[in-house]
């Protein structure tokens, strides 16, 4: 009599077994993270890896930027709880308007539709989340630009937490613009180069009046920051995760926050 072994993972009860087990591990996790000495004040995450989460699931590409927009909705929440104060995320470079014309056009929708909803989103009121779009926006669709200022509008007088969203963002482009607009402060005698300093750079950053992140998150396995906040993550801690963006899990975030608790960091001492 030949018995036929089946997989473990097809045995009844299995995968209810399997959920309740990861439940409890996120919430052993997230007591653990909770409790902890520290808590990061403000991340930012590079959301990588829609496409190729798309052609791993077979549907088309703009159906991973949907989820994607999605999967920020639950961070955001996740943040909430954490009480961490401040978000930035990097959700379209300047690079990428080099991209197929057509993904870009459902892109610049996708973009306008997400910020018009966000003026309109009860947990943005609720949590005073000031909203705030980063970047050349005068590259974006006037649609796009509308839509940012609907939000901004309506969320500029939230001072507790803040949601920034680099869209038509570089880096060095940034910082250009900061140096550009101190050589005209000079150049009209406003100030004098030996003024220049540290802090004033900042203060023509886009993330002018906030603390620099101290973590950085990177899905989808890449290891690198492609230009993002280049001078404001001089003493960031950094993190990849091999998760591309629309799957990432709260067990993902939760280990995040937990590997930046387990550094010390000494911002060069």
């Amino acid at each position: 009599m030949v018995v036929e072994k089946i997989p473990v993972e097809r045995l009844p009860g299995i995968a209810q077994i399997q959920r309740l087990l990861m439940k409890y591990y996120e919430r052993k996790l997230f007591a653990e993270v909770m409790n902890a000495a520290k808590m990061p004040q403000h991340i930012a995450i590079i959301l990588d890896g829609n496409r190729r989460y798309a052609e791993k699931m077979g549907v088309d590409r703009f159906y991973g930027h949907f989820l994607g927009a999605k999967k920020l909705e639950e961070v955001i929440g996740w943040c909430q709880e954490l009480g961490i104060k401040h978000v930035t995320v990097y959700a379209f470079s300047t690079e990428n308007f080099k991209r197929d014309e057509e993904e870009v056009k459902n892109l610049m929708n996708l973009l306008a539709q997400k910020f018009r909803e966000v003026a309109k989103d009860p947990r943005v009121h609720k949590y005073k989340i000031r909203v705030k779009a980063i970047g050349n926006l005068g590259m974006l669709p006037e649609q796009v630009q509308r839509a940012i200022d609907e939000a901004q509008t309506a969320t500029r007088s939230y001072n507790g937490h803040t949601l920034n969203i680099a869209v038509g963002y570089g880096g060095r482009a940034e910082l250009a613009e900061a140096v550009r607009k101190i050589c005209e402060r000079i150049k009209n005698g406003e100030i004098a180069p030996k003024d220049v300093d540290e802090d004033m750079i900042n203060n023509y950053l886009y993330t002018a009046g906030l603390p620099d992140p101290d973590l950085i998150i990177r899905t989808s396995g890449e290891e690198r920051l492609s230009g993002f906040l280049l001078w404001q993550s001089a003493y960031s801690e950094l993190y990849f995760c091999e998760a591309y963006w629309p799957e990432f899990s709260k067990m993902d975030f939760l280990r995040a926050i937990r590997t930046y608790q387990s550094r010390e960091r000494r911002f060069g001492k």
